[in-house]
């Protein structure tokens, strides 16, 4: 077996076991990934089940932690600004494309909140929005908090200027470039509303998805363990011909 210590195979050993220990990491990662992924399926079940609060108690309690807001259901009370209305891109309902239809609810002490009324088809181009007004008066409006859109490492940008009635993402800072009062950092996605009507409401979150990430960690493994029996066979059949 004194040919197992040459070079060549001496190379081979060191090869497979490096990358049966990069298998076994990324199979351990992908676990580590699928605990995280429950998690934060678990906070998000807790938080979207709480009782609603006023928006604005919230924002306080949470301070500078806006994160922590995410998928909790709240509420919110002013008047719609449906000419400072925007609209978002890309969004689907039902196979079809449309927009989602951001407006404004401005409270009693001036600042507002965003509220996401729902989807709106691609015909529905201009704002406000007459043909999905939102209600007039003072009304209370339930949602659920979404934070600001940022875009990632790739994707459209918006214009950082001038007046947008269309955009790529709820951007909060950039909306509020061009509305007259202040605006809560984190908007609502509205509850409640007719399925049937314009505009028609986001989905609610779902928790129950795990993402993919058990079946890759079973995939890293296997490939550790499909390389380690191959290399045996690999061995014990060159040891055949070398007698």
């Amino acid at each position: 077996m004194r040919w197992l210590l040459t070079p060549r195979w001496l190379i081979a050993h060191v090869v497979v076991l490096i990358l049966a220990v990069v298998f076994v990491n990324l199979g351990f990662w992908q676990l580590r990934r699928l605990e995280e992924r429950r998690v934060a399926n678990t906070v998000g079940e807790s938080r979207f089940e709480a009782e609603p609060v006023d928006i604005g108690t919230l924002i306080e309690a949470a301070g500078d932690d806006e994160e922590s807001l995410e998928y909790r259901r709240a509420t919110a009370t002013g008047v719609f600004r449906p000419e400072d209305e925007v609209l978002i891109r890309s969004q689907v309902h039902q196979g079809a494309a449309g927009f989602h239809v951001i407006t404004p609810l401005v409270g009693e002490d001036g600042s507002a909140t965003l509220i996401d009324r729902g989807w709106i088809p691609l015909v529905l181009d201009q704002v406000p929005v007459t043909e999905a007004p939102p209600p007039t008066g003072t009304v209370t409006v339930e949602g659920w908090v979404r934070p600001t859109q940022l875009r990632g490492s790739l994707g459209p940008t918006d214009p950082t200027e001038g007046r947008l009635v269309a955009m790529s993402r709820v951007d909060i800072e950039r909306i509020e470039q061009q509305v007259a009062y202040d605006l809560d950092p984190v908007y609502l996605s509205t509850i409640g509303a007719q399925a049937d009507e314009l505009p028609v409401p986001a989905p609610q979150p779902t928790f129950d998805d795990e993402g993919s990430h058990l079946p890759y960690a079973i995939q890293w493994f296997s490939f550790a363990l499909i390389g380690l029996i191959g290399y045996f066979f690999l061995i014990r059949r060159s040891a055949r011909r070398s007698h």
